[in-house]
């Protein structure tokens, strides 16, 4: 599957999740926090697509060429799944504590619930990581390392201006924020570790 194809599935995905908003908000008379929440994951998505259509051609390539192979059709493979099922879980999941639920374990069980997508989308990774070439795994493990690293960095310096006052930062959002912008620091390593190494 070609990240062309890719953009468009967002795209696709985007779109229904607007639709799926925009349903509950005109017909089922959802409350807006449920029907915004939908259009927010549906502009999330939309802007995924249109990222991949921004990147440069030689990383399009080559991430054509890297996915073309056995591991990387695997990995797409698995990889939509988890993505569908991880938006579900997370929409089900913020309305079910938005309406209540007294059982402390029950609420924290339905909580972290989306983040069980995410365990599941490690665990393709590491297939991923364990089947491609020596050179492909060495760039993915030095941009996780990077990632990883900076992210790090930047968490702890954020923790310190908040204990100094310098700035308020909400802790649920900024630790909810941790994945997204690993996942997006990865990206940006593994295309400039991709273009050192070829």
């Amino acid at each position: 599957m070609t990240l062309q194809r890719i953009s468009w599935l967002f795209a696709a995905l985007g779109l229904a999740c607007v639709a799926v908003g925009a349903v509950g908000h005109w017909l089922l008379a959802w409350p807006p926090a449920a029907a915004s929440g939908w259009a927010g994951a549906g502009a999330g998505y939309l802007a995924g697509g249109v990222v991949l259509r921004l990147l440069p051609r030689w990383w399009r390539q080559h991430c054509d060429d890297m996915y073309a192979q056995p591991a990387g059709r695997r990995y797409l493979r698995s990889l939509w799944p988890i993505m569908v099922g991880y938006t579900l879980a997370l929409f089900a999941s913020i309305m079910l504590i938005r309406r209540g639920i007294d059982s402390v374990p029950l609420r924290a069980l339905v909580a972290v619930a989306p983040a069980f997508a995410l365990v599941l989308l490690m665990r393709a990774a590491l297939r991923y990581l364990r089947e491609i070439d020596e050179l492909q795994r060495r760039i993915e493990t030095e941009a996780i390392g990077i990632a990883s690293l900076l992210v790090s960095v930047l968490y702890f310096a954020a923790g310190l201006l908040q204990k100094a006052k310098v700035v308020e930062v909400d802790a649920a959002t900024a630790m909810i924020w941790v994945f997204p912008l690993l996942c997006a620091t990865y990206g940006i390593a593994k295309m400039l570790l991709t273009r050192r190494f070829q």
